[in-house]
């Protein structure tokens, strides 16, 4: 199996599938590179390579005790650009895929990157404050690691429960892929998920968005709901970056890669197709 390495050694898992202009895909909250799986197929077939990626702590990747903070996440995904040698790829992160996806352009430039798609981002800031009054509550957020703890099954189906449904108002998938997306994240250790949600949580992207010199795609569902509505994500990271495009797929929720994969792939070939 193919395998990068970090800067602190820890081995990250990837996949790749297809052929010609590269597209690097950052998954979202607790989940591995296979989430990806409704989109792969669609993009080779469009002459895309598409390479997925674990995120240290998930799936195959190595499982290390420290260093998931956005920082070295974010130059995590730059050693995995390297390591394959790309020079001009399309970033596509999906919620806190998205924060990762900002934190690397910040951190390591342009150069290897042509254009980014945000999916559903958890950018600017998913955290309560003026500005967003329906982001997340830091006694909140504690008292729900402290179940996260207890019980991974319980705190998922309570924090799926808060909002509208995760697949979206009229879309919806079988029981059966809705359960393996939700293993993914079960599967996940709850230190892992506790230290990547505290990481995405408490980031504050705003300033970064401004800088933002390459094109951009910002895809988001209207039913998505609570901390990542569009209203309060989407939209407002649209705003910020320079030189960016939002898509709103219509009573479409959290999960529109999959449950709207039809549409999004289509927008995904679409923007990647505009950048030459």
């Amino acid at each position: 199996m193919p395998f990068v390495e970090a800067g602190d050694r820890a081995r990250l898992f990837y996949a790749e599938w297809g052929a010609g202009k590269a597209v690097v895909f950052a998954s979202g909250f607790g989940m591995p590179g296979d989430m990806w799986n409704y989109q792969r197929d669609d993009l080779a077939a469009a002459g895309f390579r598409c390479i997925t990626y674990d995120r240290r702590g998930h799936g195959r990747s190595d499982r290390p005790a420290s260093g998931y903070d956005m920082d070295t996440l974010a130059d995590d995904l730059a050693s995995l650009i390297k390591g394959t040698g790309l020079t001009d790829a399309v970033l596509v992160g999906h919620s806190m895929g998205a924060a990762e996806v900002i934190r690397y352009l910040t951190r390591h430039g342009t150069a290897r990157v042509s254009g980014i798609v945000l999916s559903a981002p958890t950018t600017p800031s998913v955290l309560k404050s003026d500005d967003s009054p329906g982001g997340l509550d830091p006694e909140a957020l504690e008292a729900s690691w402290d179940l996260l703890r207890r019980d991974a099954g319980t705190w998922l189906v309570t924090a799926m429960g808060s909002g509208p449904n995760y697949w979206g108002a009229d879309h919806h998938v079988s029981q059966l892929v809705s359960e393996w997306a939700m293993r993914q994240i079960i599967d996940t250790p709850p230190s892992v998920l506790i230290e990547t949600n505290r990481a995405f949580a408490y980031a504050d992207s705003a300033a970064e968005l401004a800088e933002i010199s390459v094109p951009a795609l910002v895809i988001h569902g209207d039913a998505d709901g609570g901390a990542t509505a569009l209203e309060l994500t989407g939209r407002r990271t649209a705003a910020l970056i320079p030189q960016a495009r939002l898509v709103v797929i219509h009573n479409a929720g959290h999960g529109l890669y999959v449950s709207e994969a039809a549409r999004y792939n289509a927008e995904l070939i679409k923007f990647f197709q505009s950048l030459g």
